[in-house]
């Protein structure tokens, strides 16, 4: 149909299926292609939309909307700040657009991508978060406990004005996460903010502690610190927290006892491995969690030992080099991924922090390192990558799967269209006969194709078909036999090098299906100055047993058609019965019991083909 002077067709099925509300219009913002989320987002219905100009569905624009329109069909880099209010019995809605260019094949615009966003939950929380706002600052100001918010991925730290009080600083100043740590003094409280901070990032624990501060201007005084994680989709992005200038409520405490204290009890409740070690890497403070891993009972066995006497030379080496840059340098080493081995083998991955632990002097006395297991996770990390490295493999040979099907089946459409249109303007009656005759043929080709089609279809979704353990010799003999006379029509003979006992776990019916292609194969395309000669060979090779099926026959030139051997209905040989179908089963049956294939070949020596048997799963 036409569309003000723009030919549309029936609303296109890719648009249709995008996740969002989106919207393809011509020049004259009519609707040309929608999403079915944008017809239900909005209770839109097809036949009041499609060819409608965008402000005859949307009556509370405003004045400026088209202006803003054409601007985006003049720049393609346009993003929207369109807002649209929407009124309802439930309330007002609101949607950002975000406009593009839309252009044909030669660059051309001829329209706007137009994406709605539903942001109303967005605006009220906005709005509900500067009333959250002020109250909080309100009560700040009268507790005069201050608050703070750390974001991890922007690094960005922002406090509230009674922190700015207890910091000593003006209202113009900018924090940064580096620079609060280091206002704390220099020792047990900084790096007890630090492991403090640490853990949260990595464990996601809340904390509330009594730690030393300085102030912009020199002077130290108490604070009460405390922090718990931001969460965002399930993941830690940040760190929030209160501090309050406590100095009057400990001015009487002994400030040795209750760090010691503090650490002690600290470290020995973490539910993660942590250590203090000297300047010469020796550990002098171990925690119950790094015993469990080290597999002793009393720290005593683990104190005064470096890496060298607990760890292969190699991590030692390494872990000795991290240890010397963290107290030469002074800058802590936080959440670093690390393999360790002890030197009973046992293998682990690490998240590893190394803070500096500093003296009265500025200077490091040694370090406190903190050790988090991640070995279930990377474990989980890596099934997550090979399933995801399976699907898209799935995915490719779906699509492949798609272009074949319909290129096919174009194939036997055009010629059916053909012989119908020859039959029909021809007058000849013998002529006619002949035609369908060809049309017969035809039908039979069709058919045989569907037929193909069909059992790449069963071999690649029957999920059901159990595997069983198999003697492959067996298998052999009754394929021989089978082909009985093929092979001595063809004065071909089969030299069999496998072990009675080798066993492969597979489909049945796949592994019959498997030999007699190759050996025919094998047969069919043989040399016509030699009789065929097929040899069979297995072995076991990391956790495969491979089967080995050479010949002596033409060979492939692999250079030119390696990459299209597998394909369906791909032929190398003139040969009248060739199909280019039974390697192109054979593969999938062998890929669908999770094994796999290779070929290797010289033109006018012959071929070899290895069929992996997956022995595992």
């Amino acid at each position: 149909m036409i569309l003000n002077g723009t030919k549309t067709i029936q609303n296109n099925p890719l648009v249709k299926q995008l996740p969002t509300a989106t919207v393809f219009t011509n020049k004259k913002f009519e609707v040309i292609y929608a999403s079915d989320k944008f017809m239900s987002d909005f209770s839109f219905e097809a036949k009041n939309t499609f060819g409608k100009p965008i402000n005859e569905l949307f009556t509370t624009l405003s004045d400026n909307w088209e202006k803003k329109l054409y601007n985006y069909l003049t720049d393609e880099s346009h993003d929207a700040n369109l807002n649209y209010t929407l009124k309802s019995a439930a309330g007002s809605k609101w949607y950002k657009w975000a406009c593009t260019a839309w252009q044909n094949d030669t660059g051309e615009t001829i329209g706007l991508i137009i994406h709605f966003e539903d942001i109303t939950e967005k605006k009220l929380k906005n709005e509900e978060g500067d009333r959250l706002q002020s109250l909080l600052d309100a009560m700040c100001e009268i507790s005069q406990i201050g608050v703070w918010d750390y974001d991890i991925l922007n690094d960005k730290l922002v406090c509230c004005d009674v922190i700015r009080k207890i910091y000593d600083v003006d209202q113009d100043y900018e924090f940064t996460f580096d620079a609060a740590i280091s206002s704390y003094k220099d020792g047990y409280s900084r790096n007890t903010v630090s492991m403090l901070v640490h853990e949260t990032m990595s464990k996601g624990t809340k904390w509330n502690e009594k730690l030393q501060f300085r102030t912009s201007k020199g002077k130290e005084i108490w604070v009460q610190i405390a922090g718990m994680p931001t969460y965002l989709d399930g993941k830690i992005v940040g760190v929030k927290g209160t501090l309050q200038n406590i100095e009057k409520e400990v001015q009487s405490e002994t400030k040795t006892k209750e760090n010691e204290l503090l650490l002690r009890t600290l470290i020995d409740n973490l539910p993660l491995n942590v250590f203090i070690k000297d300047t010469e890497s020796r550990k002098i403070l171990v925690n119950k969690s790094e015993c469990d891993y080290m597999g002793v009972d009393n720290a005593d066995k683990l104190l005064g030992k470096s890496d060298f006497e607990l760890f292969n030379e190699d991590v030692a080496s390494l872990s000795r080099a991290e240890d010397l840059q963290v107290m030469e340098t002074l800058i802590p080493i936080l959440s670093r991924e690390t393999i360790n081995e002890t030197k009973d083998g046992r293998i682990a991955t690490f998240l590893t922090s190394k803070i500096p632990l500093l003296g009265n002097n500025g200077k490091a006395q040694g370090l406190v390192g903190i050790s988090m297991d991640i070995s279930d996770i990377k474990q989980k990390e890596q099934e997550l990558r090979d399933l995801i490295n399976v699907t898209s493999q799935q995915n490719r040979k779906l699509v492949n799967f798609a272009h074949i099907v319909s290129h096919n089946l174009r194939s036997h459409t055009a010629n059916f269209s053909m012989l119908l249109d020859f039959l029909t303007n021809e007058k000849n009656e013998e002529e006619k006969t002949h035609i369908v005759k060809m049309l017969t043929h035809a039908s039979d080709n069709l058919l045989e194709t569907l037929e193909n089609l069909n059992e790449v279809v069963a071999i690649n979704t029957n999920i059901n078909l159990e595997r069983k353990p198999i003697r492959l010799n067996q298998r052999i003999v009754s394929v021989k036999r089978n082909l009985k006379e093929f092979l001595v029509n063809n004065n071909a003979k089969i030299i069999n090098a496998i072990s009675e006992h080798t066993a492969i776990k597979v489909i049945p019916s796949y592994i019959d299906s498997i030999l007699m292609n190759f050996i025919t194969n094998a047969v069919k395309y043989k040399h016509p100055d030699r009789p065929p000669l097929i040899t069979l060979s297995a072995i076991s090779e990391n956790g495969f047993i491979v089967l080995s099926i050479e010949d002596n026959g033409l060979g492939i030139d692999l250079k030119k058609y390696g990459d299209k051997l597998f394909g369906m209905y791909k032929t190398f040989h003139d040969h009248s019965d060739s199909r280019g179908i039974g390697l192109y089963i054979t593969k999938n049956q062998i890929e669908a019991m999770n094994g796999k294939v290779t070929v290797a070949s010289e033109v006018g020596v012959g071929t070899t083909f290895k069929i992996y048997f997956n022995e595992q799963n």
